[in-house]
């Protein structure tokens, strides 16, 4: 996709339209959107009006209320299903990405493992899918596996000898690196396990909402993502699984509303979604994360990841003339998502970060729970940018000055 100018897209409204950093103004530069975003007008009304006109349980009353509940949140799981192009009953509310992936974990993958299999991770992985992961190959006898990075971050597929074997079970990979900010190719890889029988889950926490991603055309078993990082509230998140997939799969948590009958001794699970689904359903939740999806389409995922990229460039531009500064990943923005990890050579990176807080400017600094990925670089922490639509030259220029100033009080 060819990049847009700045003025192309304004992110003046956008900004306007999240009240948190609106009424910081320039005090606050929020530059910590991979961890979590800020959430904008109709999430937050979207979350309030549930408590204020529409709080009932869901599934379970036959009153007037009730049912007007379960039909909100039945037609907020269609929102999210449509928005990655799945079928509404493929998508699974949950916790969480973590929860989702440890449901594909002990639900699925646990019976289907047996020693000697192969799981293959990538070196770049958030400890939420590689830790599960981990767990089951220690527990099951199977061999962990991990795709190495090209020296720019982007994954060496070329030296991975028995990526494909017939004794890989599972794939799981991240879309988007939290710290390199890599986009992997997943349509190869995911076409290529699919022709060996193996199934592919895909980590998109750092990219559902933030550039087009469609389940269909990626032909993967299993898709995670929370809301959080998307615009939407904390604590819920979502799992997608291919229809197979998701009867094969046991659900993680037994309780009420999941089950379609119950002996003393025995117990017959209802159809996906509802079995993977036990408990009381978090509405309001599940209303804000589809409020946050509304909002996205409003202002046009397009023309913000254009914005987003643009601006990527910009501050990988930008801290490239600094003086003893290290970057990691690829230096071109369009091979990127809106992650930009970095180092000052002279200054730790947890001083990097309380200097820059104290100067208004939110930034990451630690290992961004990819300790691994740490290792292989050789380091123990970078400091980290990350972007939304919100975010402007601006901030980058405030980046840019308080690691000036980090430089001339620690250097």
């Amino acid at each position: 996709m060819k990049i847009k100018p700045f003025d192309v897209f304004d992110s003046a409204p956008v900004l306007a339209d999240v009240p948190l950093l609106a009424a910081a103004g320039e005090s606050l530069h929020y530059l910590d959107n991979a961890a979590t975003t800020q959430k904008p007008n109709a999430v937050i009304d979207a979350i309030s009006d549930c408590y204020r006109q529409h709080n009932a349980p869901v599934h379970r009353g036959l009153y007037d209320l009730a049912e007007n509940a379960s039909q909100l949140y039945e037609t907020a799981r269609r929102t999210l299903a449509k928005f990655i192009g799945a079928a509404s009953d493929q998508l699974i509310f949950t916790r969480s990405a973590t929860e989702s992936i440890n449901m594909v974990a002990q639900g699925w993958l646990r019976p289907r493992l047996n020693k000697g299999d192969q799981i293959w991770l990538t070196r770049m992985e958030h400890h939420a899918n590689y830790l599960p992961w981990q767990a089951l190959c220690r527990d099951n006898g199977a061999r962990l596996r991990i795709i190495e990075l090209n020296q720019d971050g982007t994954l060496d597929l070329e030296n991975c000898t028995g990526l494909y074997d017939a004794s890989t079970k599972l794939i799981a990979l991240t879309q988007v690196s939290n710290v390199l900010g890599v986009i992997n190719p997943l349509k190869e890889i995911c076409a290529k396990a699919a022709g060996q029988g193996i199934a592919v889950m895909i980590d998109a926490a750092q990219s559902v909402g933030h550039m087009p991603v469609d389940v269909t055309e990626l032909d993967c078993d299993f898709l995670v993502f929370s809301a959080h990082k998307m615009f939407g509230p904390n604590g819920i998140g979502a799992l997608y699984g291919k229809a197979e997939r998701l009867n094969q799969m046991e659900p993680l948590l037994l309780g009420g509303g999941m089950v379609d009958h119950v002996s003393q001794c025995d117990s017959i699970w209802m159809p996906y979604p509802t079995k993977f689904e036990a408990g009381s359903q978090n509405l309001a939740d599940a209303l804000g994360f589809a409020a946050a999806v509304n909002w996205i389409r409003q202002h046009d995922m397009h023309a913000m990841h254009a914005h987003v990229t643009e601006l990527t460039q910009y501050a990988l531009d930008s801290l490239a003339k600094l003086n003893n500064v290290e970057i990691y990943g690829p230096r071109d923005a369009e091979q990127r998502a809106g992650i930009v990890s970095f180092n000052l050579t002279d200054v730790h990176p947890h001083d990097v970060g309380q200097i820059a807080g104290e100067r208004g400017v939110a930034i990451r600094a630690g290992h961004h729970c990819c300790q691994p990925l740490m290792q292989q670089l050789g380091i123990a922490a970078t400091a980290r940018a990350s972007f939304a639509p919100y975010n402007n030259r601006n901030d980058v220029d405030a980046l840019i000055e308080s690691l000036h100033a980090a430089q001339a009080l620690m250097g």
